[in-house]
């Protein structure tokens, strides 16, 4: 089954209109289709999340959450130039918290960090790694993974396959309308599962965690796992807005880099480049924060004191500047304090 703009099938409809979709049950997910028969008045919706069909030509051989064709789409909330979900929000609030869930717009909170955090996070980094982008990679020779909903997972590849993850569940979508699921226990489980070989070259950095025990059970917290899928759709949602500022020189698209399992973008000319990201969490700093990386920080000046930064280039290991989740003012969109910090660190870089 293949999804086209404007084309809604009788079996999505069930699906958009249902009231409860947990990780237990997963359900074939077109994102894009789904806001776009939410707001049910002709236009169509952007989001966030990769959506069918596989896109099998480009660089990233994805598909592209906020490229519009024309001015009368409804964006992500802050994209200049086009109504977004605040717009639809001011006529229709009884949308409020899909809009919010999904990272659109809304008002928008990242949840507490919960306490088995950094543990599902290293589970989930393997799982990712040495797992799910290598089973994208053999189909089209790339590994990048992107935001979904609850999660995380691959862009649509194939004949319109996604593999994602749900909270501690599996999933595997299929173009033909089938969805397979599975409780994600060991490496080796997830690998036969999906029907492919665990991976250790393909994907992983230098500072990716060791595949360790392929058959030891991963220990998923599912409260962890949904802590991440909020993470990464805030710092998408936020990577947008930088992407989209005109001040930003030539930006790639956010995507997550599972060696590193953050979701990134580069910006700048060939002296002031950078990565533009939000680490869940690393060996050197064990909290969720944000960074800007500078690529060549001796074309520009810029240099450490010490090895321990500066006011502005506080990295603690590498020349840019870090802001922690819990340094993120209370009671702010988490989205806007994203893009305002990458921002200002960017005008920063000059």
């Amino acid at each position: 089954m293949r999804w086209r703009s404007g084309l809604v099938d009788s079996r999505w409809i069930r699906y958009s209109r249902s009231t409860e979709h947990t990780a237990e049950t997963p359900q074939v997910r077109n994102p894009q289709l789904e806001a776009t028969t939410l707001l049910g008045d002709g236009r169509e919706a952007r989001v966030l999340e990769p959506s069918p069909p596989a896109i099998d030509d480009g660089l990233f051989f994805a598909d592209d959450p906020t490229a519009a064709s024309s001015s009368d789409i409804v964006m992500p909330a802050g994209m200049p130039g086009h109504s977004d979900w605040n717009d639809i929000l001011a006529e229709r609030p009884e949308h409020a918290d899909w809009v919010a869930q999904h990272w659109l717009g809304g008002e928008r909170r990242m949840p507490d960090v919960p306490s088995k955090l950094t543990e599902t996070r290293l589970a989930l980094h393997r799982l990712a790694a040495y797992v799910i982008a290598p089973t994208r990679h053999s189909a089209n020779g790339k590994f990048g993974l992107r935001y979904t909903h609850r999660g995380f997972g691959t862009p649509f590849f194939g004949l319109d396959r996604q593999v994602r993850v749900e909270g501690a569940t599996l999933v595997d979508q299929r173009g033909d309308g089938t969805v397979r699921s599975a409780p994600i226990t060991s490496l080796k489980a997830a690998a036969d599962f999906l029907e492919t070989a665990i991976d250790t070259e393909t994907a992983a950095e230098h500072d990716s965690p060791e595949v360790g025990d392929v058959d030891a059970d991963l220990e998923i917290d599912e409260t962890a796992a949904h802590f991440l899928g909020h993470w990464f759709g805030m710092a998408f949602a936020a990577l947008e807005l930088v992407r989209s500022d005109p001040a930003s020189v030539d930006p790639s698209r956010p995507q997550i880099w599972p060696g590193h399992f953050d979701p990134a973008i580069e910006v700048g000319d060939e002296d002031h480049r950078g990565s533009y990201g939000a680490s869940p969490g690393d060996h050197g700093i064990d909290e969720p924060y944000l960074y800007l990386s500078i690529w060549y920080p001796d074309r520009i000046g810029i240099e450490t004191v010490d090895g321990h930064g500066t006011d502005v280039w506080n990295a603690p290991s590498f020349t840019g500047s870090v802001l922690t989740l819990s340094d993120f003012p209370s009671g702010r969109d988490p989205v806007e304090v994203a893009a305002e910090f990458w921002l200002t660190a960017r005008d920063q870089l000059g």
